[in-house]
């Protein structure tokens, strides 16, 4: 039954569809994702944009040296309005289709970014990215669930994976583009890197017209002869005979029909007892993410090289450093996660990022001495200058701790919480709720992080590495394996009450052993539908 929502809103969405739908389409999926995961690419833009010139005097002095309470929330905002973005996507999303609300998502980025770039004063350039933010809300929530309805079951962790390599390609990019501008004299390094943001959102906005919809999303409003093309065209060429076609479109079928007159979908449904461990464990999938430590990593490097005994010109070659080893861990984590599962990548990421979060708090605590007159009143301790093998240890840590995380949480949450669901019908809700869930952890630790260097400096990193020994624990008993498995198995999982650490050699109790097996009883009962069905038309004929 659909919500009334979604009566409400069927001409309008019709109306944006059709339009969409004129424009010659692309269906290869690295292309497709390639496209929606820039949304991915914004966020890194941003991170960089912000971490490399909070250390510079021409920003310091022309938002008038903000401290660390104001220089945190400005850097955190961002995430703030990307917590709204991430609520609001499924009020456009469901009713309107993936393919708006990355449209939507790329608009609010572009007015974002221009309004940074053009900004006076703080509550300008705030505005500014809370308005971006907003952006990078729909879009983080949107792409991951759009990928995973779109990929083919045996490259859904490549595919969903891909949000977060976009994520650290933009890091990349944007950091050596503000490193080249950053020796431009005056306001005008910050202005050109805050502007050049608008690009990917250019990308992005006339890249949705040449991408399909998602097939999941046609599926729900009964415009299943579409769903089928769309399938039928990215795994098969077109084959709709095709064996991994008739699977995936019977299993649509199956899991969207199971309640003909369920009740309608809503935030609430989340909650319920069916849904609700589920729910939880995506929530706290994202959550853990943030507690790991990363974007203190990212967003603060300066401080903690600083800390380490960099400055200057070193300090932000030594950054570059990180944010290159960022990007290309993340490579080989898009093939291990459907080589060799989610849970194993994801305990053993936490386990060695505890490790490494330790190794800095104890190489800080141990070599470094006070610096009261750093110019900075969030960098409040220093490694001296003459120590270069402690320095180097700190840089070794945050260098090795970026690895652990880019080939493990990195990927493999934005993959995890996309399939996690099991059921198409709260899929765009629940990533939703979740992506909500890392984007305001993600503005408490922006916001608290310089005033955790202030206070407690180097007991910052003791906080993180604790969280990471938590969330190892919380993987192995409560993360179930959601690896080779269609989304529909994975909801089928969840309602057999499997233990997460049996999760991985179960298998779905279905009549038929092989997708093969599937395939034919689903080319039969598809003949004969349509035998059946030509047959009644030449009875209304006669």
């Amino acid at each position: 039954m659909p919500s009334k929502l979604d009566v409400y809103c069927a001409k309008p969405a019709l109306q944006v569809r059709t339009f969409l739908d004129k424009f010659p389409k692309i269906y290869n999926v690295y292309f497709i994702a390639m496209i929606s995961t820039i949304a991915g690419m914004m966020f890194g833009f941003d991170i960089s944009s912000m971490s490399a010139f909070i250390g510079t005097e021409s920003y310091i002095n022309f938002f008038d040296n903000p401290g660390s309470t104001i220089q945190g929330f400005i850097t955190s905002c961002m995430a703030l309005g990307s917590f709204f973005g991430s609520i609001a996507s499924s009020f456009i999303s469901e009713p309107f289709g993936r393919r708006l609300s990355l449209m939507v998502c790329s608009f609010l980025w572009m007015v974002g970014a221009a309004i940074q770039s053009s900004s006076q004063n703080r509550a300008q350039l705030i505005i500014g990215r809370i308005i971006s933010g907003v952006g990078v809300g729909f879009g983080s929530s949107v792409a991951p669930i759009y990928g995973a309805e779109l990929a083919p079951r045996k490259i859904r962790g490549l595919i969903g994976g891909l949000f977060q390599f976009s994520v650290t390609l933009g890091i990349l990019i944007m950091f050596y583009l503000s490193y080249g501008l950053g020796h431009i004299h005056g306001v005008a390094s910050f202005r050109i890197s805050w502007g050049l943001q608008i690009v990917p959102g250019l990308l992005m906005f006339f890249g949705v017209f040449i991408i399909p919809e998602s097939p999941r999303w046609l599926a729900k409003q009964d415009l299943w002869d579409q769903a089928e093309d769309i399938v039928a065209r990215i795994q098969a060429k077109g084959d709709k005979e095709h064996p991994d076609v008739l699977v995936e479109i019977g299993e649509i079928k199956e899991q969207l029909l199971i309640e003909e007159s369920a009740k309608s979908i809503g935030y609430a449904t989340l909650f319920r007892k069916k849904y609700l461990r589920r729910t939880l464990t995506a929530i706290f999938a994202q959550i853990w993410q943030q507690l790991t430590g990363m974007n203190v990593m990212m967003y603060y490097i300066v401080y903690i090289f600083q800390m380490a005994g960099y400055s200057g010109n070193a300090n932000l070659v030594a950054s570059s450093i990180q944010y290159v080893l960022n990007t290309a861990t993340t490579v080989p984590a898009l093939f291990l996660f459907d080589r060799i599962g989610r849970r194993p990548l994801l305990v053993g990421g936490a386990i060695f990022m505890m490790i490494f979060q330790f190794g800095v708090a104890g190489i800080l605590a141990t070599y470094s001495v006070p610096w009261p007159d750093s110019g900075n009143e969030s960098v409040t301790i220093r490694i001296p200058e003459d120590n270069k093998t402690a320095s180097r240890g700190v840089i070794a840590c945050c260098y090795l701790f970026v690895c652990s995380f880019a080939s493990t949480w990195g990927v493999g949450i934005w993959v995890y919480c996309s399939e996690v669901w099991g059921d198409s019908r709260i899929s765009q809700r629940g990533n939703a709720l979740s992506t909500a869930a890392n984007w305001i952890i993600n503005f408490a630790i922006a916001m608290y992080t310089p005033s955790g260097f202030k206070n407690i400096s180097w007991k910052t990193y003791i906080i993180y590495g604790v969280f990471c020994i938590v969330m190892a624990i919380h993987v192995f008993f409560g993360f179930p394996e959601t690896r080779g498995k269609r989304l529909e198995e994975i909801g089928e999982m969840w309602d057999s009450n499997v233990p997460a650490w049996r999760s991985g050699s179960w298998e779905p109790h279905i009549p038929a052993t092989s997708d093969a097996e599937i395939a034919r009883k689903l080319s039969l009962e598809h003949k004969e539908g349509g035998l059946m069905e030509d047959s009644n038309s030449s009875a209304d004929r006669v």
